[in-house]
């Protein structure tokens, strides 16, 4: 067995909340009284909806109530709100937009990540496993203009469903990249095509799956963030056609605009895909 395959739960978790608690994406939020009373007094009811409607016991309210401590324990509260719930905000943050559809980031986003200038080859190991992916495309605005030097941000799992910083034993930077598109907005990133892997069962998050009989599989897929200065940022999974947990995502992430095309390579081993992206101008 090697340092990668004994990855736990609570580590990959802890990681995830020590990120988020690093990333400044709740520095510079104002607390609305009336908002907060909104939100919580449904989500309060909702659940008392529940318990009343259910005929909820003392014994079912107590395995929750130590079941939601050992979520925090384990530091799964990232994974949790990121499989389940994430979905559906980034919905209603994205429904108004005209270009490409986004999905969820996902706790395993690190920033400031190498940057190369496109063409480049993303940062791996000499032996990484797996089929090379050339992942190509162009950077848009949504009145078909090209988007100069667009920012790609790619990161992903391994061949074994590892992320680099969330497990032991991987490189630090390893199958994450920044890349800067040409003057013509375009991209080509040589990678490796990642599989799809169970998110982490042996804490709380995979407590609940076994108790509800529902499974842990993610379909494989790639991370991106695409930018471009006056340009809304655009946060998507992309994912491959075939793939068995397309249909069953326990992160019901997928949609059919973000499925690839994925074709053998004109040159050397592997496959390849082109995929483009159309930015949103940021609202005056």
């Amino acid at each position: 067995m090697t340092t990668e395959t004994t990855a736990s739960a609570a580590a990959s978790g802890n990681a995830a909340t020590d990120r988020f608690r690093a990333s400044g994406k709740i520095g510079s939020i104002e607390v609305d009284v009336e908002r907060v009373n909104l939100l919580a007094s449904k989500l309060i009811k909702a659940a008392n909806d529940i318990v009343l409607e259910e005929r909820v016991s003392y014994d079912e309210f107590n395995a929750l109530k130590a079941w939601l401590i050992k979520v925090g324990a384990d530091g799964e509260w990232p994974l949790f709100l990121d499989v389940w719930l994430e979905h559906s905000v980034e919905d209603v943050a994205t429904d108004h937009r005209e270009g490409n559809k986004g999905s969820i980031e996902g706790p395993y986003y690190i920033p400031e990540a190498p940057e190369q200038k496109s063409p480049a080859k993303i940062e791996m190991r000499d032996d990484e496993k797996g089929t090379p992916l050339l992942f190509q495309g162009q950077v848009r605005s949504t009145d078909g203009s090209p988007l100069s030097n667009a920012k790609v941000e790619l990161w992903h799992a391994d061949e074994e469903g590892f992320y680099s910083q969330f497990a032991p034993g991987i490189p630090e930077w390893n199958l994450r990249g920044t890349f800067i598109a040409d003057e013509d907005g375009n991209f080509r990133i040589d990678t490796m095509q990642p599989a799809p892997y169970q998110i982490p069962t042996d804490g709380a998050c995979g407590q609940l799956i076994a108790a509800a009989g529902w499974h842990a599989w993610r379909p494989a897929h790639l991370h991106l963030k695409v930018s471009a200065p006056g340009h809304e940022l655009l946060t998507a999974q992309l994912y491959f056609p075939g793939d068995e947990h397309n249909d069953d995502d326990i992160a019901t992430a997928v949609k059919p605009e973000l499925l690839l095309d994925i074709q053998q390579a004109t040159e050397g081993n592997g496959v390849q895909t082109t995929y483009d992206f159309v930015l949103d101008p940021t609202a005056k």
